[in-house]
C-alpha cells in the first residue's frame, strides 16, 4: 500500500514579507499514522524538487516533526519531491493533500493533480485533505464530467481562522467560501483552531493543522478495519 502526499512550492504573499509553504506538522502528523501500518509514501508537488517549509510551522516545539526532520529518508523525499507527471496514479490506494498557505495559489489548476485524483478515487482508493490543502479538491472532475465535492461533506481553513490569523487580504480567495459555492456541504468545528474532520465514504477532510493526525488516522481505518 502506497500514499501519495501533495505539498505546495509556493512560496510567497502578494505584501507580506513572510514566506509560506508546507505546513510541516500536516505532512507529518498525518505520515505518523500511517507510518505504523507501513504505508509508504512519495511526496509530489507541482514543479517537483524541494518542498519549501512555512517557517511559522518549524519553530513550534513539537515531537512528531523532531522525529520526522531526523529521519533521513523523510528528509531525503522532502528534497527532491516528484513531479505530477512522473506519477502512476495506478501505483497509490491514497492520496493526501497537504497545507499551508501556499497551496491556494498551485493547487487548485493543476490538472495533472487533479486527473491523479480522478484514478485514485474511481479505483477505490482515498482522497483526503487538509487545511488549505482542500483547495487541491476545487475544481476535481469525476468521469462523468461533475464535480468531485459538489453534494459531499467537506471542511478546510475556516473564513474565521483566516481572519485570525491576519491573511485572509493576501489569499487569492477564501476556501470556505469557494468550497460553498462549488456546492460542497461543508462545515466546521464551533471553535476555530479545534481538531475537526469530515467524512464522505472516501474522502477525509480536516479543517486546520491540528486535524491533520485525526485525518490520518481515520483514512487508515477506513482502508484497513472496515
Amino acid at each position: 500500500m502506497k500514499a501519495l502526499i501533495v505539498c505546495t512550492n509556493h512560496t510567497d504573499y502578494p505584501t507580506k514579507p513572510q514566506k509560506t509553504g508546507l505546513w510541516l506538522s500536516e505532512a507529518t502528523h498525518f505520515y505518523d499514522e500511517l507510518q505504523d501500518r507501513n504505508i509508504q509514501f512519495d511526496f509530489v508537488s507541482p514543479n517537483g524538487g524541494p518542498i519549501p517549509l512555512d517557517e511559522r510551522s518549524i519553530e513550534s516545539r513539537d515531537t512528531t516533526n523532531e522525529k520526522w526532520m531526523h529521519n533521513p529518508a523523510f528528509q531525503e523525499k522532502l528534497a527532491n519531491s516528484l513531479r505530477p507527471d512522473q506519477i502512476n496514479p495506478a501505483d497509490y490506494q491514497i492520496i493526501y493533500f497537504t497545507g499551508g498557505h501556499g497551496t491556494m495559489w498551485d493547487f487548485p489548476d493543476n490538472a495533472t493533480l487533479q486527473s491523479i485524483t480522478r484514478y485514485i478515487y474511481e479505483h477505490g482508493g482515498m482522497v483526503s485533505a487538509v487545511c488549505h490543502g482542500v483547495a487541491g479538491l476545487l475544481n476535481v472532475t469525476l468521469s462523468d464530467g461533475t464535480s468531485f465535492i459538489a453534494n459531499k461533506q467537506v471542511t478546510g481553513f475556516s473564513n474565521m481562522e483566516e481572519k485570525i490569523v491576519r491573511l485572509a487580504e493576501e489569499v487569492p480567495f477564501l476556501l470556505e467560501d469557494a468550497l460553498k459555492q462549488r456546492g460542497a456541504i461543508y462545515s466546521k468545528a464551533l471553535i476555530p483552531y479545534m481538531p475537526y474532520i469530515e467524512v464522505d465514504e472516501r474522502l477525509v477532510t480536516g479543517q486546520n493543522p491540528l486535524s491533520a493526525r485525526k485525518v490520518g488516522r481515520k483514512v487508515v481505518e477506513e482502508m484497513f478495519e472496515k
